[in-house]
């Protein structure tokens, strides 16, 4: 395994060729395995065996970590191999290299990519012990009555968490006993800010446009990811409205470039980010003051000791949410040793921390079990911190007396307004958003 100890996140994005190889995989994959093919799951592992067991990650870096590794081998007695990968090359392997992983660690607005290869294999939730514990979020998508993201544009992941049936490519509008993946991790991102720094209180994603801030601004430089934040900060400036800012169509992406062009022209922007270190390093050093950020880099640059906020704005937030899915060609104790991660993934150790960086768990009352009250506090009930804020790795992140960016976690989740998608005219999206980036 590489040394990916303490690596949080890189790059993510779709490119067009990842579009392209999902549309020419659809109607030339191999069935997935029947129930008959399978082998019945153990209800207990051969010990013996099971040591000699490892299983091969590819990812995008959220969970493929060291200190994760370690815990998985110690509780569960097999290793694992983790690969982080760019979005792209994620799906490319997902999509045309079935034989070269075992799990997919993906994220839900990938799987209109990656589903039609027939690739992975349902995962039977009869067999996932608590998955009546999952947020409503993934299965029927309604967090509480009326909230934002019960009726949210993008590849929501209630609308891919589901297929019609053990051998279907089908995504189900309604839940099944077959999933595409088993969440563990999820978030609703905004603009991050240097209080310090801009001079005024920012409540709206327009205010990337804000001419105060011309040349001291930053957008990310992902392209399916980067046209949400875009259209965020269009809409919200009221240059122009979206019939789904999760599915644009043509003319909707050329006015959004042309709107981008001219911004990037008048010098709005400092820079264009890719990886999470690009992002913490513009915002701690002060070269831009307000910008697209995720959650770890914000704590990056608070365990700096530079104040950083990420707050919540008046149109909501943007959100994704990513998952564990098995390959087509796991059976035998390799696929009891996959049931066996997806059961362990959920019950709270993992969730508790990557919690710690921001990221919330898909069975929260279980990561509250490996969460000190003061933490549970902090990051799921907005709660002020009772004890200063460490992350995962021990390092301060917010003082004691600190309350988190944007409230409890129905205040943040439930304003989640649109999701990380992949567009009817993907393959159009990244050719308009490379001509910005070139403009």
């Amino acid at each position: 395994m590489s040394n990916l100890s303490r690596r949080r996140l890189i790059q993510t994005g779709l490119a067009a060729s990842a579009f392209l190889t999902a549309k020419g995989c659809a109607n030339n994959s191999e069935k997935t395995e029947t129930s008959s093919e399978k082998k019945p799951r153990s209800p207990e592992l051969n010990t013996n065996k099971i040591k000699d067991v490892t299983l091969r990650f590819i990812g995008t870096g959220v969970s493929q970590i060291n200190e994760v590794a370690e815990q998985i081998q110690k509780d569960l007695g097999f290793k694992v191999d983790m690969r982080a990968l760019s979005t792209e090359e994620n799906n490319q392997i997902a999509i045309t290299q079935p034989k070269q992983y075992d799990i997919f660690d993906g994220e839900y607005f990938s799987l209109p990519l990656v589903i039609p290869s027939g690739n992975l294999q349902p995962i039977d939730v009869k067999k996932i012990k608590e998955f009546d514990k999952i947020v409503p979020i993934f299965t029927t998508g309604n967090l509480y009555e009326n909230a934002p993201v019960n009726t949210s544009q993008g590849t929501a992941p209630r609308k891919v968490m589901f297929l019609k049936g053990e051998d279907s490519k089908e995504f189900s509008e309604t839940p099944t006993d077959w999933a595409t993946l088993i969440p563990f991790q999820y978030n609703a991102d905004t603009l991050g800010w240097r209080p310090d720094l801009v001079g005024k209180k920012i409540e709206s994603w327009g205010q990337l446009f804000a001419p105060e801030f011309k040349g001291k601004t930053s957008i990310l430089d992902i392209p399916s990811i980067g046209i949400m934040d875009a259209a965020m900060v269009i809409e919200a400036s009221g240059i122009m409205t979206f019939g789904d800012k999760g599915n644009m169509t043509k003319e909707e992406l050329d006015k959004v470039t042309e709107i981008l062009i001219e911004q990037k022209k008048n010098g709005q922007f400092r820079a264009f980010w890719k990886t999470f270190d690009e992002s913490v390093n513009l915002m701690a050093s002060g070269e831009v003051v307000l910008q697209s950020m995720w959650s770890p880099a914000v704590t990056a640059v608070r365990s700096r000791g530079i104040e950083c906020t990420y707050g919540p704005l008046k149109e909501g937030y943007r959100g994704w949410g990513g998952g564990i899915g098995l390959s087509r060609n796991l059976s035998g104790i390799e696929l009891d040793a996959a049931y066996e991660y997806l059961n362990w993934m959920l019950e709270g150790w993992l969730g508790a921390f990557l919690g710690r960086q921001g990221y919330y768990s898909a069975a929260p009352e279980n990561a509250k079990k490996f969460m000190k009250p003061f933490e549970w506090d902090f990051w799921y009930e907005g709660k002020p911190a009772a004890e200063d804020i460490l992350d995962p790795f021990d390092k301060k992140i917010a003082d004691k007396g600190a309350v988190r960016d944007g409230g409890n976690f129905n205040d943040r989740l439930g304003n989640v307004v649109c999701w990380n998608s992949v567009m009817d005219e993907q393959t159009y999206l990244v050719q308009k958003w490379n001509e910005f980036i070139a403009a």
